[in-house]
Parts: C-alpha cells; structure tokens; sequence
C-alpha cells in the first residue's frame, strides 16, 4: 500500500505538479534533520554526488558527521576515508563537522571485538551511538548508502538506541537477490531488520526502471552539465585519478571519465544521490510498507505473519530529483 511517512516535523514542500514547469524548486521552512551520512566514499562515483548534493543542502539537512566503511571496491578504510576527505574539502567544509572511519571487515568479524576500546571502526561506531541518544524525541536520520556493518555494530554495542535512529538504507534488489551493498555483509543486514529501528530500504533493482538504477545520466550529460558547479576552493585537491580540482563539477566530469558505462544509450546510476533526494523530499518516490523479510542462503524470505514493518522505496522521479541536483549545486555559481 502507499503511505505517507511521518517525520517528526512537518516539512512544507512547494513542488509543482504540472509537468509544463518540472524546474520549481522544494522549498523547506522548518527544523532541519539531523543526518550521519555513512558512505562507502570510494567505491565508485555516486557516494561522492550524494555526498556532494547532502552537503549542498544544508538548508534541509543538520549532518552531524561522515562515516565510513570498507567495501570489496575502493581499497581500505582509509581510501574511503580519504575520498569523502576530497569532496568536504571540495565544500568548504572540513571542520563543520566530524568524518570518521568507521569498519574496515565485517560485523560477525568485529561483534565479538567491541569490548576492546579500540574495535575495528570504533570512531564510527560510538559516534553513532552517542549521537542516537541525543535524539530520543526527534530521530536521528542515518542515511546509510554502503554496507550496514557500522550500524549492525552501533546496535549490537547498545541496542537502546534502535528507537532513536530512522535508518534510510541504500541496497538491495528485493524482492530479487544480490545487490553489492548487501552481499558485501549480509549477517549486518540481517541484524539490523531484527532490530527495532525504523527501516527503510531505497532500492537498486539493476536493469530495471522501478529501482535507483534507472537514476542514471551519459557521459554527456555530465559533460554539459556538471563543469563548475559547487563552491571553488583556494587550494586544489588532488583527485582520485590525479590532477587537481578546485570545484566539484569538475571533479565530477573527472570520475565520469574514470568509470564503466552500460546500457543504450551508455549511463551510470547515481544510486546514492536519489536515497538522498527522497530524504530532502518523499515526493520524489513511492514508499510501501511491507512485513519485514530476511535473507536465507542469498535469497530473501517473506515473513508475512511479522509484526514488524519496514518501508521499501520505489519507482523514482528521475528527472525531478536529477533537476533538483543541478539546481542545488548551480547555488554557488
């Protein structure tokens, strides 16, 4: 069924429905969410425009901190620290608030660590921990767009926190199996959906148009659109790949030439930011609520008699959100 979610305040959107005019823009005049944004930064290029478009909207969004965790792409911990390290240099805003380095292996190789002060991703974990227990009215939004090993690990360390926290998960193809975020720790996941926190899956669905898949843009479009946007910097960053950025929209056009393309024409999905997008406005996509499933042997197994909800995201509005992306970062030009 479609249901409108409840945040704990009232968002006024003023988004146009006629098609004749998809450019205005969503407009908030109330309190902002408080956001940790837990990123697996260097595993492709859609962490760093979701990064990009959370920190460009600072208007909507209250971060608390960046954290990140180690997937099977993008190297150590420390590569992915040091991608999202990039993109809030490329804002401006390296000392607003905390990035911290969050689990380098999975959650059933750390949960029996986390008595040792110093436990793999340790940063991460606490942080989130302590920072759920200021939100025992308002939740904590954790915008979770990488494996779900930090918050496995926050909840297994104090699972008082489970209703504090509003957890927006960027993974899965469900109902079908697979999806990289989820097979890169699947006992994470099926931890967390034991939990009592406030579950939404953003679904991926590749090749299908219903999923953050279809979120996609060509070579070209990035070409026309992306050069320049974002605030320039003083001092350039060396990118990913080498040579030097002072604005994101370059660096932007940079990864683009870096990365695989599929499909006709030739696209690549920008995942992350619609999870993002939907957060800044549920407008942009259809949200179910389903009996919370698990995953057995790689294959999701429905449980229709559990008590227990979660919220499924579909069928997104690819171009409103990729206009309200452009948009935003056009603000510091």
């Amino acid at each position: 069924m479609r249901i409108t979610i409840s945040l704990v305040f009232i968002l006024v959107f003023f988004v146009s429905c006629d098609s004749s005019n998809p450019k205005k823009e969503v407009v908030s005049t109330t309190k902002k969410l408080s956001v940790i944004f837990d990123t697996d930064a260097n595993n492709e290029l859609d962490d760093q425009h979701a990064l990009a478009y959370l920190f460009s909207n600072q208007d909507y969004f209250d971060i608390q901190a960046v954290t990140v965790n180690a997937t099977r792409n993008g190297g150590n911990i420390q590569g992915h620290y040091d991608e999202a390290e990039r993109i809030m240099h490329l804002f401006n805003i390296k000392q607003e608030f905390p990035l911290l380095k969050g689990a380098d292996k999975s959650f059933l190789e750390i949960r029996d660590d986390l008595e040792n002060a110093n436990f793999d991703g340790f940063a991460a974990v606490d942080f989130i921990i302590s920072e759920a227990k200021k939100h025992p009215d308002e939740k904590l939004v954790v915008i979770a767009v990488g494996k779900l090993t930090n918050l496995a690990l926050a909840l297994q360390k104090d699972p008082s926190i489970a209703n504090n926290i509003r957890l927006v998960w960027l993974g899965a193809n469900y109902p079908d199996p697979a999806e990289y975020n989820l097979e890169d720790d699947i006992p994470s996941m099926n931890y967390v959906l034991e939990t009592d926190i406030e579950f939404e899956m953003v679904t991926v669905r590749y090749g299908k148009p219903s999923g953050t898949d279809a979120v996609k843009i060509t070579q070209e479009e990035v070409n026309q659109n992306m050069p320049g946007l974002g605030p320039k910097i003083n001092a350039p960053i060396v990118g990913r790949h080498g040579d030097k950025f002072d604005n994101f929209g370059d660096y932007s056009v940079n990864l683009f030439t870096y990365i695989d393309y599929y499909g006709d024409p030739p696209s690549r999905s920008l995942f992350d930011m619609a999870a993002v997008a939907i957060v800044k406005n549920p407008e942009w996509a259809k949200a179910t609520e389903i009996p919370c499933p698990t995953m057995v042997d790689k294959r999701w197994v429905e449980q229709p008699n559990n008590p227990r909800r979660i919220i499924v995201w579909e069928h997104f509005d690819k171009e409103n959100i990729l206009i309200d992306f452009y948009q935003t970062l056009s603000r510091f030009n």
